[in-house]
């Protein structure tokens, strides 16, 4: 017989087992009899397992429906009898056992599906019924190989020691661990949840650019690159910021964006270097008002995916139901680390506590850094339910429009769960001429050697200076709210394909 041109190894391909060569060999025949199941195009599937479940939930065992139904999906167990036999077919939405008899299906048709193995891609119709034992199952009276399995599923494909495998081969991951596969199925409800919120409050969803001269807008090192049409250096965006201001300006009071940002970062259960970020700006209001909404939309989405505003996280319950606690970085600051900071002088006094404290910091931090220090080592894993924390210094807030009574302060909050910052928001700064002047002692601190400084944006500052109203604005890290509202303890048990290191 000729060679099969389409199953011969491709060049330095792995070494194939026992098992998959003898798939391989098994698809070699099919192919030989003129049955290659990767010719099938279509097939005409018109029902789901779980919607069959739900509509003959009391049909009593022994009992047929006169329903017949055409199903497709993968095909997850087998069991052979002699001339009857069980397996179960996993489609969209669950798992449903199909009975295949012999005398039904025909002998040689039921020959051919004794050959199949364990992940084979199948389409069946019949009768739907329920088995004496009360499984409701489809009685198969034609059967269709689809596509063919090459690689066996493995057997125990779940647990901390599989944790690695199951990042990097998600597709596995998602067909032998349903509870996986609802994760992202809320994943996508959540922000679906999200969008229909704000288009209800009256925000319109806009794109910006990803590749940027400029990455701004928050404190992280940018990932670099080349664009050679242009022979120029671009970066890859750290936030949706700047742009989105622009858009203020320009007139469009109330905007929004969902999309993936990049920060060249490590990785850990909280941080991946690309992660999805949303922000919102809406004109004529402040952060109080950003609060307000954002406190909402947490309840609000929460009691739609979940169906409860009482979110168990951990062996916690988060309430997401009561109103946030609301308190200033200060007197946080105050009541978990003991230190008053409105009683600091100055920034020598500061970096002294800092000392007396165990808090480290560099010559280059000013009073307000520090307090920040303070805040990040004493209070953040204190902060479980939702909690407001505002009025930052604002050495750490160069986008942020300064507390008219306080101006060391500004007007921003951070909302934190489970000790883990959810968003961050400000009034924004609209002073173009304090913009600038925010904007060179960020080149000051590039300067010192802070790699995540922002630098200054020219036309950020000339879209200042045609005028942009007063305006609220707020960036949510959407993999962290997917993460509380699936109970997830992980960053990457939340993005489909998180970024991994690469296998030598």
């Amino acid at each position: 017989m000729q060679e099969n041109r389409e199953n011969r190894p491709a060049p330095n391909a792995p070494a194939l087992s026992e098992q998959a060569a003898v798939r391989r060999q098994k698809l070699a025949e099919l192919q030989a009899a003129g049955q290659d199941p990767f010719k099938a195009t279509s097939y005409p599937q018109d029902a789901y397992s779980a919607d069959l479940q739900a509509e003959f939930a009391g049909l009593p065992p022994e009992q047929d429906t006169h329903r017949t139904v055409a199903l497709a999906g993968r095909m997850m167990s087998k069991r052979v009898m002699g001339k009857a036999s069980f397996a179960h077919l996993r489609d969209e939405k669950g798992d449903i056992q199909i009975f295949v008899k012999r005398d039904l299906l025909g002998e040689d048709a039921y020959a051919a599906f004794k050959k199949l193995d364990i992940g084979d891609i199948i389409g069946c119709k019949g009768e739907v019924f329920r088995t004496k034992t009360g499984e409701l199952s489809v009685r198969v009276e034609e059967l269709t190989l689809l596509a063919k399995s090459l690689q066996p599923l493995p057997e125990k494909f779940h647990g901390l020691t599989d944790r690695e495998a199951r990042y990097r081969q998600r597709y596995i991951d998602l067909i032998t661990n349903p509870d996986v596969k609802e994760t992202f199925v809320k994943r996508s409800k959540i922000i679906s949840a999200i969008r229909h919120y704000l288009e209800g409050k009256g925000f319109l969803e806009v794109e910006t650019p990803m590749l940027v001269e400029n990455a701004g807008g928050a404190a992280a090192r940018p990932f670099e690159t080349h664009y050679n049409a242009l022979d120029t250096d671009v970066r890859l965006r750290i936030s949706l910021e700047l742009y989105l201001k622009r858009l203020i300006v320009g007139g469009m009071d109330r905007v929004f964006e969902i999309g993936r940002v990049f920060r060249n970062e490590g990785l850990d259960a909280r941080h991946n270097p690309e992660f999805t970020l949303m922000e919102l700006y809406q004109a004529y209001t402040d952060y109080h008002g950003m609060m307000d909404l954002t406190e909402d939309m947490f309840r609000t989405v929460a009691q739609q995916v979940c169906g409860t505003t009482a979110v168990p996280y951990g062996g916690q319950t988060i309430d997401l139901g009561k109103p946030f606690t609301r308190l200033t970085m200060v007197e946080a600051v105050r009541q978990y680390a003991g230190v008053d900071f409105d009683a600091v002088p100055d920034t020598a006094a500061a970096q002294k506590l800092a000392g007396e404290h165990g808090v480290e910091y560099e010559a280059r931090h000013e009073k307000g850094d520090i307090l920040n220090l303070f805040f990040e080592q004493f209070v953040e894993e204190h902060l479980i339910q939702p909690t407001f924390v505002m009025d930052h210094p604002v050495e750490i807030s160069p986008l942020t429009k300064r507390k008219p009574d306080e101006p060391d302060y500004v007007e921003r909050f951070e909302l934190f769960i489970l000790g883990r910052e959810m968003c961050n928001a400000y009034s924004e700064l609209n002073d173009p001429i304090d913009q600038r002047a925010r904007f060179a002692r960020q080149e000051e601190q590039f300067a010192q050697g802070d790699e995540e400084a922002n630098h200054t944006d020219e036309d950020f500052l000339n879209a200042l200076e045609i005028g942009m109203p007063p305006t609220g604005g707020i960036g949510y890290g959407i993999d962290r709210l997917v993460m509380l509202l699936t109970d997830s303890p992980a960053i990457r048990d939340v993005l489909l394909f998180p970024t991994m290191k690469p296998i030598e």
